[in-house]
């Protein structure tokens, strides 16, 4: 990949570089499905892939908070590409769950190593001598057709019936199957991952329920220790916080030349100070769940409501952005404006699981009434 990529205190001028670029090509990965090289180049150049690789092995092992500010600054040239961002460094924070000499291997070309995550365990895993046979298909794996490892849930056969592994596999062990038709999103290349018994060694491998619980090998940085459902919400929420910020540049640069007569002139006002005061909220809300990630240790409480208040963040600014469409009329509704690609884009990201409210939302009612959950665990007193 590129040299010289920037430290972990550039990534935020880094994003704010690569948000020109991927501004540029916004139109074209929409349609090619597919991120331009520059732009995928121009995010690994930023810092974002090795934003929360282990400092040892050359990486910023960064902080959450720094990775919602820089996201949603690329989000504002282009929601595809800041998802990938996002997800790209997510994945490479699941590396610091390998085994040493794991790590070594994933991270031995440098940390700005890129690696796509395949999170949900579509595939199966047979249990041989010194490792494992890995066959799978996983459908929805961004930025796959730029990466240079990928980290796959599969199941494995134990005692109880099966438990799901990650497997670290190098891009020679998988292939990448063109079937991301989506109608928003479509820039992300969230493509098929696919890989047909292939052999992982027992180093390249770890149990999925240690990366959820934040068990991290030889790092004690918070971005490894933390929990899962602390970092999922800002993670994929953050790309949604710069689309909306777009849409609102977008809407009132319009207002501004359409507008006439006095009375449409403060209705338009009124319209931005309503979208702009809920694109603040929804940013507060993301940054404090991100400063709840990045803590040392987080209460019970604070676990339920951090997926909870991202999702509901999440619901604010789609919310925006569809009345900012509605009320840009029918130019608004034509292929080459940008405005209709950030309304398809935020209605597809906020159907990501991570990102629903109802379930996460029982769960942290269930904390603030103290009531058992919806799966009979007790609430801590």
């Amino acid at each position: 990949m590129p040299g010289q990529p920037r430290t972990r205190t550039d990534l935020l001028a880094g994003a704010r570089e690569a948000a020109v670029v991927a501004a540029r090509h916004a139109a074209a990965a929409d349609a090619d499905r597919l991120l331009d090289p520059r732009v995928a180049d121009a995010v690994v150049r930023a810092g974002f892939a090795r934003h929360f690789v282990p400092a040892r092995r050359g990486g910023g092992a960064g902080t959450c908070r720094e990775l919602l500010t820089a996201v949603a600054a690329l989000g504002e040239g282009c929601t595809a590409a800041a998802w990938c961002a996002s997800v790209v460094a997510g994945a490479a924070r699941m590396g610091a769950y390998l085994p040493e000499q794991g790590q070594r291997e994933l991270w031995a070309g440098g940390p700005d190593t890129v690696v796509a995550g395949a999170l949900m365990p579509r595939g199966s895993a047979t249990e041989v001598s010194d490792g494992w046979r890995v066959t799978g298909e996983w459908d929805f794996t961004s930025a796959v057709d730029f990466s240079d490892w990928a980290l796959v849930c599969a199941l494995v056969p134990d005692g109880d019936g099966h438990s799901s592994w990650f497997f670290a596999l190098p891009r020679a062990d998988y292939r990448v199957a063109d079937t991301w038709t989506s109608v928003g999103l479509r820039g992300t290349g969230s493509n098929t991952l696919v890989t047909d018994n292939v052999f992982v060694p027992r180093h390249r491998a770890f149990p999925r329920a240690e990366m959820l619980a934040g068990k991290a090998v030889a790092s004690t940085a918070r971005c490894h220790t933390a929990p899962l459902r602390l970092l999922s919400g800002p993670l994929f929420a953050a790309p949604a916080l710069g689309a909306a910020r777009a849409a609102l540049r977008i809407w009132s640069d319009q207002r501004i030349v359409d507008a006439v007569g006095p009375e449409a002139d403060e209705e338009s006002r009124r319209a931005a100070a309503r979208a702009a005061t809920a694109v603040d909220a929804a940013g507060l809300l993301l940054a404090r769940a991100a400063a709840v990630a990045d803590a040392p240790t987080a209460s019970a409480l604070e676990a339920a409501r951090n997926p909870a208040e991202c999702a509901l963040a999440v619901e604010q600014l789609v919310d925006v952005v569809e009345r900012l469409f509605r009320t840009s009329g029918s130019t608004a509704q034509l292929a080459p404006h940008p405005l209709q690609r950030i309304w398809r884009d935020v209605h597809s990201l906020a159907s990501h699981i991570a990102l629903r409210f109802d379930g996460p939302g029982a769960a942290y009612g269930a904390q603030l009434l103290r009531f058992p959950d919806p799966v009979g665990r007790p609430a801590p007193s």
